[in-house]
């Protein structure tokens, strides 16, 4: 029974960790938690964090957190937050390069990757600190601060503004046709 328990808890795990991935592949780092050999510039290769609290998204948001914060359930803060550090996400580039990327997966999804529900994360202010960022399949509720290039949304909704702090910031920025934004999008000036 005891061994049952075990196989059961493992493919729970998994489930889990496979659960915010949505390209087609696993997208979970091939390391532990912290590779102290991470290429110049780099703050972790990590793997996913599955999170279903405030304190435990906050700690994987920080530059101490992990390239992917998987939501299980909605989350509300009255403090402004901040998605902060780079990180790699375990992946090479066709040239070998190892990739850096961030990503908020405001969702679950079954073992075909369909999505099987989505949530909301609330919060006055999320400032984007960290480069090659995305937040998918569900919704923020609050304004967003862009600080870094190449952020994205992928079937994701701000409820809110928009705010970048740049041109390239501004530029660099993406949504799919699955996206929207009810408030503005604008340069900070």
């Amino acid at each position: 029974m005891k061994k049952k328990l075990f196989v059961l808890a493992l493919v729970a795990i998994f489930a889990l960790f496979a659960g915010c991935g949505g390209d087609g592949e696993a997208d979970l780092g091939d390391n532990g938690d912290q590779d102290t050999t991470s290429p110049p510039g780099v703050d972790a290769v990590t793997t996913a964090s599955v999170v279903d609290n405030e304190a435990d998204f906050k700690a994987a948001i920080s530059s101490q957190g992990t390239w992917i914060i998987c939501t299980l359930k909605d989350l509300t803060f009255d403090e402004d937050l901040v998605l902060e550090g780079n990180f790699i996400n375990g992946k090479k580039d066709d040239a070998g390069n190892d990739i850096v990327q961030r990503k908020i997966g405001l969702y679950t999804q079954d073992e075909n990757r369909n999505v099987t529900a989505r949530f909301t994360l609330t919060a006055p202010k999320l400032t984007i600190n960290s480069p090659e960022a995305s937040i998918q399949h569900g919704t923020f509720k609050g304004d967003l601060y862009v600080v870094e290039k190449n952020f994205q949304l992928v079937d994701a909704v701000v409820d809110g503004n928009i705010y970048f702090a740049s041109e390239e910031a501004k530029s660099t920025f993406t949504m799919d046709d699955k996206s929207s934004v009810t408030g503005t999008q604008e340069l900070e000036q």
